[in-house]
């Protein structure tokens, strides 16, 4: 009966901070804020990896966990066939790439393919700002 107990315990504890989470109030964007690729271009012929450079304007970068006005982090997108949930903090999968670091660059290794490439800001909690900032989805071609 005590083990019950705790997992019952458990499931509650792991129901609230769920519940937390999805709670998360979203960070306003910058008026006029972007995000860009600076590369590859669109329609680019890559190697299997490769350089993606980010862009941004209207705002600066700031790491996860920092809370600084007008301010946010990368998240690149590869091959998403549905825009992720902008209510919540972002889920960490291959899809969705994490720079919570405040990193503007990173190195990309896919297999041969074309695949699409998008970027979008979270704030200090990875929760997508409102109205989201994102940009144009590219393809790349991996040789």
């Amino acid at each position: 009966m005590r083990t019950l107990s705790f997992l019952s315990l458990g499931a509650l504890l792991l129901g609230a901070a769920t519940a937390t989470l999805a709670a998360l109030p979203r960070t306003p964007a910058p008026e006029g804020a972007q995000v860009y690729f600076i590369e590859p271009a669109d329609g680019a012929a890559v190697g299997q990896t490769f350089t993606v450079k980010f862009g941004l304007k209207g705002m600066g970068v700031a790491p996860a966990g920092v809370d600084v006005p007008a301010t946010g982090h990368h998240h690149l997108l590869i091959g998403l066939a549905e825009q992720p949930e902008m209510d919540r903090p972002l889920p960490m999968t291959d899809s969705i790439r994490h720079f919570g670091k405040g990193q503007t660059e990173t190195q990309v290794t896919l297999p041969p393919g074309k695949h699409t490439l998008q970027l979008l800001v979270g704030d200090k909690n990875h929760v997508p700002l409102e109205p989201p900032v994102i940009s144009q989805s590219i393809t790349v071609t991996v040789k």
